[in-house]
């Protein structure tokens, strides 16, 4: 019997993103030496501590060309958390000389082994993943649940689910993506018993959409995708997951069904616009962008976006309040940050309409015509209907009048933001956010062309 075009598809994607021997020989190589490594540094140590690899590698679902190595060292529970850091970065450089320290939720080594990237991160070797100190404590557990149940046949049905979510833009869990972790990736994979399983389920899914493979039952969550954590039944591997990321896969997974095509497993970076373009696309559509562009502060991704998308929220928030019905809003980073939204007015009139309370109701309406009667810079009280109405001075004209000093710092913003900001910041208004092109000519792209 002949291939479907969906089989077709999925049988090319597979031999894709399949790694061959000479790749996995040079990844256990890799993995034995560091090991090696990890292993001879923690014979120094006044403390017992193993070492075991973890993440899609160890699992056998990496991606061919993914270079990504995660070694952890596990050290006793009774351990202070200042000597769990303390010994983790000692075994981290030594496995990793010229390596450097980032920092998630404690310190651990990043560098590159041999062409590979590779984390050394210190965990604590719990009885079970309830009984974690630290986030990164589960991921062991994580790594042996499914090892005793992905097989080979489904770890290849994994790496096609994860080149697909890649090429929808919907893979990772950092908090810049929110989208689907490998271990989440994996565990629907096992949840469907396969790719297309999993594609023809999630074409029909309507969230709230729930899954608990270990039939915890008790924990209930607010989020539109749970899945109950096998290794730990209060957590929601689902929890870090937009709504948007969620329904980009139902809306694409109908689409591979109705259309099957590889090109929906290929990440699509847009050609970026260049300035002249970015004043066309903002002149066609006859609306006010408003930028405030400054320096990105110097924090982790994790740590960064949050803030951005905290502080974006406040500024379209507080311009929609002031009547410049913001249309979308977006948040670019790299060397500088900038928080961008997209208004359908760009000058309200010099006045506003202010409404005071019913004539009847006494106390209030007196107060409020007292407040404005001498006042000579605002037209009334008159009286509309039994309501005193003022008009007076509107503080702002212009979204670009919102931002400057006094208004945006009365803007919800996330404290790093708000620090960024108080150093310096250029606010763009109309065709003059062109000048983002230069850094940001991708995103703008992705913001004027926007797909699912």
């Amino acid at each position: 019997m002949s291939e479907t075009p969906f089989e077709s598809v999925v049988g090319q994607v597979r031999e894709r993103v399949t790694p061959d021997d000479d790749e996995r020989e040079r990844l256990r190589a890799a993995i034995d030496a560091l090991r090696e490594r990890a292993e001879a540094a923690v014979a120094d140590l006044a403390v017992d501590a193993d070492v075991l690899s973890v993440g899609s590698t160890a699992r056998e679902t990496w991606l061919a060309g993914d270079r990504d190595i995660d070694l952890f060292v596990r050290f006793p529970p009774d351990l202070s958390r200042e000597e769990l850091e303390s010994n983790g970065l000692a075994v981290g450089h030594a496995v990793l000389p010229d390596g450097h320290e980032e920092f998630a939720e404690h310190p651990y080594v990043k560098g590159n082994y041999e062409g590979f990237e590779v984390d050394c991160v210190p965990c604590y070797d719990v009885d079970s993943a309830s009984d974690i100190r630290s986030a990164v404590d589960r991921t062991p557990f994580h790594t042996s649940y499914l090892e005793s149940r992905l097989n080979a046949e489904l770890g290849g049905e994994v790496r096609v689910t994860k080149a697909f979510l890649k090429g929808i833009g919907a893979y990772g869990s950092d908090l810049r993506t929110r989208g689907f972790a490998g271990y989440l990736a994996e565990l629907l994979v096992c949840e469907h018993d396969g790719f297309r399983e999993l594609i023809e389920a999630a074409a029909d899914w309507s969230p709230p959409v729930r899954f608990d493979p270990e039939d915890h039952g008790a924990a209930t969550f607010d989020d539109a995708l749970v899945v109950i954590d096998p290794t730990d039944p209060e957590r929601n591997v689902a929890a870090s997951l937009s709504e948007r990321n969620l329904a980009r896969l139902v809306h694409y997974a109908r689409d591979l069904l109705a259309d099957p095509r590889t090109d929906l497993f290929e990440p699509r970076d847009p050609d970026p616009l260049d300035a002249a373009a970015v004043r066309e696309r903002v002149s066609e559509r006859d609306t006010h962008p408003v930028a405030v562009r400054f320096d990105a502060p110097d924090i982790v991704d994790d740590q960064l976006y949050p803030q951005l998308d905290k502080s974006l929220a406040g500024l379209e928030d507080s311009l929609a309040r002031q009547g410049f019905d913001p249309v979308r809003s977006a948040r670019f980073a790299a060397d500088t940050a900038v928080l961008f939204v997209e208004c359908g007015v760009a000058e309200r009139p010099a006045v506003e309409r202010h409404v005071g309370p019913p004539v009847g109701v006494r106390d209030h309406a007196r107060r409020f015509y007292e407040t404005y009667a001498d006042d000579d810079t605002v037209t009334g009280p008159y009286l509309d209907g039994d309501r005193y109405v003022v008009e007076r001075p509107r503080d702002h004209r212009t979204p670009e009048s919102l931002t400057q000093a006094d208004a945006l710092f009365s803007v919800s913003l996330g404290p790093a933001v708000e620090r960024a900001l108080e150093s310096g910041y250029d606010t763009l208004a109309g065709e003059a956010v062109a000048e983002l092109a230069d850094e940001f000519g991708t995103e703008l792209a992705r913001y004027f062309d926007p797909v699912p």
